[in-house]
Protein backbone atom coordinates (compact mmCIF):
# COMPACT_ATOMS: atom_id res chain seq x y z
CA UNK A 1 0.00 0.00 0.00
CA UNK A 2 1.45 3.79 -0.59
CA UNK A 3 1.39 5.49 2.44
CA UNK A 4 2.01 9.72 2.65
CA UNK A 5 4.43 10.54 5.05
CA UNK A 6 4.96 13.82 6.90
CA UNK A 7 6.44 15.42 10.14
CA UNK A 8 8.55 12.82 11.80
CA UNK A 9 8.02 10.07 9.34
CA UNK A 10 10.05 11.92 6.70
CA UNK A 11 13.27 10.89 8.89
CA UNK A 12 14.24 7.94 6.47
CA UNK A 13 16.07 6.30 9.81
CA UNK A 14 13.16 6.84 11.83
CA UNK A 15 10.82 5.37 9.28
CA UNK A 16 13.06 2.28 8.51
CA UNK A 17 12.98 1.66 12.11
CA UNK A 18 9.95 2.10 12.70
CA UNK A 19 8.59 -0.31 9.45
CA UNK A 20 11.20 -2.54 8.56
CA UNK A 21 9.62 -3.39 4.52
CA UNK A 22 8.99 -0.05 3.88
CA UNK A 23 10.28 1.58 0.50
CA UNK A 24 10.61 5.27 -0.03
CA UNK A 25 9.13 5.88 -3.72
CA UNK A 26 9.57 10.35 -4.11
CA UNK A 27 9.18 13.42 -2.65
CA UNK A 28 5.33 14.76 -3.38
CA UNK A 29 2.89 17.60 -2.18
CA UNK A 30 -0.06 16.91 -0.54
CA UNK A 31 -2.36 20.10 -2.13
CA UNK A 32 -5.33 21.25 -0.41
CA UNK A 33 -3.85 20.18 3.39
CA UNK A 34 -2.33 22.41 5.83
CA UNK A 35 0.63 21.02 8.75
CA UNK A 36 -0.71 22.10 12.00
CA UNK A 37 0.09 20.78 15.66
CA UNK A 38 -2.42 19.71 18.12
CA UNK A 39 -3.18 18.20 20.93
CA UNK A 40 -1.38 17.95 24.35
CA UNK A 41 1.70 15.94 22.57
CA UNK A 42 1.99 18.97 20.07
CA UNK A 43 1.28 15.99 17.22
CA UNK A 44 1.99 16.95 13.63
CA UNK A 45 -1.22 16.75 12.12
CA UNK A 46 -3.29 18.08 8.87
CA UNK A 47 -6.28 19.70 8.16
CA UNK A 48 -7.92 20.84 5.05
CA UNK A 49 -7.17 24.03 3.77
CA UNK A 50 -7.65 25.68 0.64
CA UNK A 51 -4.32 26.90 -1.00
CA UNK A 52 -1.83 24.89 1.27
CA UNK A 53 0.35 22.27 0.65
CA UNK A 54 1.72 19.90 2.59
CA UNK A 55 5.52 18.78 1.80
CA UNK A 56 5.79 14.74 2.68
CA UNK A 57 7.12 11.85 1.24
CA UNK A 58 5.77 8.70 -0.66
CA UNK A 59 6.41 5.24 0.79
CA UNK A 60 5.27 1.52 -0.12
CA UNK A 61 4.54 0.31 3.54
CA UNK A 62 3.29 -3.81 4.39
CA UNK A 63 0.07 -4.27 5.85
CA UNK A 64 2.65 -5.53 9.40
CA UNK A 65 4.16 -1.97 8.71
CA UNK A 66 0.64 -0.06 8.78
CA UNK A 67 -0.15 -1.81 11.83
CA UNK A 68 3.60 -1.12 13.49
CA UNK A 69 2.38 2.81 12.58
CA UNK A 70 -1.25 2.33 13.93
CA UNK A 71 0.63 1.80 16.93
CA UNK A 72 3.09 3.87 17.09
CA UNK A 73 0.85 7.08 15.98
CA UNK A 74 -1.70 5.72 18.94
CA UNK A 75 -4.29 5.37 16.22
CA UNK A 76 -7.44 5.95 16.45
CA UNK A 77 -6.70 8.00 20.08
CA UNK A 78 -4.42 10.76 18.35
CA UNK A 79 -4.77 10.20 14.81
CA UNK A 80 -7.35 9.67 12.40
CA UNK A 81 -6.45 8.07 8.84
CA UNK A 82 -7.23 9.58 5.17
CA UNK A 83 -7.30 8.12 2.40
CA UNK A 84 -6.15 9.88 -0.96
CA UNK A 85 -6.16 9.45 -4.34
CA UNK A 86 -2.64 9.21 -5.59
CA UNK A 87 -1.65 10.21 -9.83
CA UNK A 88 -1.07 7.60 -11.91
CA UNK A 89 2.69 8.34 -12.35
CA UNK A 90 3.44 7.73 -8.54
CA UNK A 91 2.52 4.58 -9.11
CA UNK A 92 4.37 4.21 -12.84
CA UNK A 93 7.46 5.20 -10.34
CA UNK A 94 6.90 2.91 -7.71
CA UNK A 95 6.55 -0.03 -10.05
CA UNK A 96 9.25 0.93 -12.77
CA UNK A 97 11.93 1.37 -9.94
Amino acid sequence: MLYFAYGSNLNHFQMKRRCKDSKFIKKINLKGYTLNFRSKYRAADIEKKNNSIVPGGLYEISKSDEKKLDIYEDYPILYKKNVFQVLQQYCDDLYNA
